[in-house]
């Protein structure tokens, strides 16, 4: 996740637009039966998820209000019908909101988390993407960590982890940390439901930390992974990409992966299959 997604990741307006009925849902695929491996998208709604034979998807908890889209029952009652038209199923929330209005300083931050959980646990979502990117970011502009905003964003994901522990709920943080850093945070919010969204582009990429490094010393604490490649698809820097799945596979990661890729052709679902066909191989 980063701050230049969030103008075009809608999910809930998508997602609500969406009305193609598909009455056939494609079993997993063996490769992703064999290595529990899901190859979900947060960049399509579910009806485009499942003609590119993807997994399922993950959606956004809607704008800063008091109230988040989210958590309006209605809502969540027309995501169900997509959920059963598609045979798809929500694998997370995000938060990205946060990106412009920060967990660390915004007073109804709190509230959001806690009727992103309620939302969560209603939609049979496991992981909530908490974003720190924008206004959000835990860095300053001289790549140094913001102490008072982490002290603030601790305490209250450490308020609300006992929630998410009864709920069943992952929240999961995503930021421009490296892995020390956000060994550090999770050592002292030091809750077994809180963990880290790992993103092999804003960690590798944009800030040029060593993510297979990362990921064996953040093993058994990643929560879930974005994969993205700026406006390039997956597969056209392979060598980027194979240690990362490598490194994946080593520390025995079961769960979603994340498709936050662009459409270089202007065709979201052929890119998506595309995109999420080279996942699986990379599991295979």
């Amino acid at each position: 996740m980063n701050i230049t997604r969030r103008a075009f990741l809608t999910h809930t307006t998508a997602a609500l637009a969406g009305t193609t009925l598909l009455t056939q849902v494609q079993p997993v695929s063996a490769v992703t039966a064999k290595t529990q491996i899901q190859v979900g998208t947060c960049v399509n709604d579910l009806a485009q998820a499942r003609q590119a034979g993807l997994d399922g998807v993950e959606v956004g908890v809607g704008d800063a209000a008091d109230r988040l889209a989210i958590a309006d029952p209605q809502v969540r009652a027309r995501y169900k019908e997509l959920m059963e038209q598609t045979g798809l199923p929500i694998c997370s929330l995000m938060m990205g909101l946060f990106n412009g209005y920060p967990l660390a300083s915004d007073p109804r931050a709190a509230a959001w988390i806690e009727q992103s959980i309620d939302a969560a646990q209603d939609l049979g979502a496991r992981v909530i993407l908490l974003a720190f990117f924008g206004h959000g970011d835990l860095l300053d502009a001289h790549e140094q960590v913001k102490h008072a905003d982490v002290d603030a964003a601790v305490e209250r994901i450490k308020a609300a982890a006992p929630r998410a522990q009864d709920a069943g709920v992952i929240l999961g943080i995503e930021n421009y940390l490296n892995g020390e850093q956000n060994e550090r945070i999770l050592d002292r919010i030091n809750h077994e439901s809180v963990q880290i969204y790992y993103d092999v582009y804003n960690t590798g990429t944009t800030k040029r930390h060593d993510v297979p490094a990362d990921i064996r010393r953040l093993q058994g604490r990643i929560a879930q992974f974005h994969f993205k490649n700026g406006d390039k698809y997956l597969d056209d820097e392979k060598a980027k990409f194979e240690p990362i799945a490598a490194t994946i596979r080593e520390i025995n990661y079961r769960g979603w992966i994340v498709l936050e890729t662009s459409s270089p052709s202007q065709d979201a679902v052929a890119d998506a299959k595309r995109n999420g066909d080279y996942v699986r191989k990379l599991f295979a």
